[in-house]
């Protein structure tokens, strides 16, 4: 299983996710699931913010070696699921690859029947840590839905 986690500069929310799902599922001893991401506008080899260091750290989770990636169609076509961050990003990865619709995720409203006026986890980047820290909290709640998903659905 390959999960593709995405967002616009894979510097911040993506890197949480990744980071966030690899732990869990190494504590699990899940070694069979492949976790990656990438940003739909990014250059390839860029380190996460400061900010995302620093919240993952209070995670117990180091993401200081994360390099950025670019989002390409192989990266989409190689992907089981892919997990976004806001609407955009699905209309991006749909216009890479518009084939790829039924396995394309907003992760906020993956298997979350609760109404929400907004299915976006908005972009922290250049704003406080307390925005990084809301951040993490809706990546955190999207993350054990599919890590959820993930044990119904074990192979």
């Amino acid at each position: 299983m390959k999960i593709l986690f995405v967002c616009t500069g894979n510097s911040c929310r993506s890197v949480m996710a990744e980071g966030l799902l690899r732990h869990i599922l190494r504590m699990k001893e899940r070694m069979g699931t492949q976790v990656l991401s990438a940003g739909t506008n990014t250059m390839p080899g860029m380190g996460p913010t400061l900010e995302t260091v620093e919240v993952m750290q209070a995670e117990g989770i180091d993401v200081t070696g994360h390099l950025s990636q670019p989002l390409t169609p192989d990266l989409v076509r190689l992907a089981d699921v892919i997990f976004c961050m806001e609407e955009f990003h699905r209309d991006q990865i749909l216009s890479v690859s518009p084939d790829a619709e039924k396995k394309v995720h907003l992760l906020r409203t993956f298997r979350n029947l609760s109404p929400m006026p907004d299915p976006n986890i908005p972009d922290p980047i250049g704003r406080p840590r307390r925005i990084y820290e809301a951040c993490m909290a809706l990546i955190k709640e999207g993350v054990e839905r599919i890590v959820g998903w993930l044990e119904e659905n074990k192979k």
